[in-house]
């Protein structure tokens, strides 16, 4: 007769990702080989090979699971850390958000901010980051820069955390790649509210529980799950090309002097085409390592469809043909004050034209494409 495998584990979490410790199947979140139970802290197989071997472990996950562990937190006491990358503002806004936190105030961190250009007006930027706040609705009780992986602005930080927490818990709120637990870990390691060492990597849906750090006054903070954005256009590449378009270094702007007739490339993951309007420059803010080419807009149909996937790349090879199709946005960026056109996961470009200029924009389809104030 054989032996029943019963799991041991039903009460413990991996100190990673925060998801429940079993040991019976190797293809769900959480697993480890019995021997590991001895550990601790102890941390699943998925996340020793994310630290380790920088390797994709996706996993099973839908938004009902990442609403299940939001929807608590308005039943809270708590002070809400809301973070947001600031290279990609749009497309890692979380929607709704005061639905889930009831009255909880709300603290907004505006996180990467050392992908931004040098010599960039931080107070600027930080009253952007307010302006756009409000335009969607959100009033936070402040909102600040930091960089989690340099360490900048986390003094400041800390210090307006704990006057807004009082004696509150802290939940840290954001989509997925924003860098929350990145910016956790720098908390607890520089200042030592905890041992823990929560799992990071630059794919989506890294945490996938929540993760509870205590802090001295017996109050906790708290990792949760990132909520996907689904017209983030990372959601649709393979990890490979998600590395090449995420920033892993200071943004060197790249800046084209455009006739109307005129397309941008950004790889092959969107086309900018100048469709109407006066000689002008357009400012590219993506990551170093994406290749732009220019060419005629009557080239441009040609172009896509022989070097799709080789010359504008990423999408690499075969990976093309795993992208949503092409859609077309028509946009018209008004003259006068200087205006981003952003694509959600991708960069954006900015436009200081003393015209009007009529734009088409190109991509897979479901990524957003939408127009803002400039962030720089």
């Amino acid at each position: 007769m054989e032996e029943q495998v019963v799991a041991e584990s039903t009460d413990r979490q991996c100190v990673g990702c925060g998801v429940q410790i079993q040991t019976e199947d190797k293809g769900k979140p959480g697993y480890v080989p019995r021997s590991a139970l001895e550990r601790d802290p102890i941390i699943c197989q998925r996340c020793f090979r994310i630290k380790h071997y920088n390797e994709v472990a996706p996993v099973s996950m839908d938004d009902d699971d990442f609403l299940r562990i939001l929807n608590g937190i308005g039943a809270t006491d708590s002070l809400v850390v809301m973070v947001v990358d600031i290279f990609d503002f749009q497309g890692s806004w979380l929607r709704g958000l005061p639905r889930f936190v009831g009255s909880n105030p709300i603290l907004l961190v505006g996180n990467k901010v050392d992908l931004l250009p040098r010599n960039i007006n931080l107070n600027r930027v930080r009253n952007w980051l307010q302006h756009e706040a409000k335009e969607r609705g959100l009033r936070p009780a402040d909102a600040l820069l930091v960089s989690a992986e340099k360490g900048i602005g986390i003094d400041e930080l800390l210090i307006r955390m704990g006057e807004l927490r009082g004696l509150r818990d802290v939940y840290i709120v954001g989509v997925t790649n924003v860098g929350k637990s990145t910016l956790i870990n720098r908390i607890i390691h520089d200042y030592g509210a905890s041992e823990l060492d929560i799992t990071t990597s630059p794919f989506p849906g890294t945490t996938l529980d929540k993760i509870e750090i205590p802090l001295e006054d017996g109050r906790v903070l708290v990792d949760t799950p990132g909520i996907i954005n689904r017209d983030q256009i990372g959601h649709m590449l393979t990890p490979g090309d998600l590395r090449l378009i995420t920033p892993s270094a200071r943004v060197n702007p790249k800046v084209y002097q455009l006739n109307d007739g005129q397309t941008l490339f950004l790889g092959g993951l969107a086309r900018i085409d100048y469709v109407r309007g006066d000689h002008q420059p357009f400012i590219v803010y993506v990551s170093n390592r994406l290749k732009i080419h220019r060419t005629k807009l009557a080239n441009a149909d040609q172009l896509m469809a022989k070097h799709h996937g080789e010359l504008l790349a990423p999408p690499s090879g075969d990976a093309r043909s795993d992208l949503p199709p092409f859609s077309r946005h028509a946009l018209k960026v008004e003259a006068g004050e200087p205006r981003d056109i952003v694509i959600s996961g991708l960069g954006w470009i900015s436009l200081t034209g003393k015209e009007a200029a009529y734009l088409e924009v190109h991509v897979p389809r479901g990524v957003h494409v939408g127009i803002r104030k400039a962030l720089i």
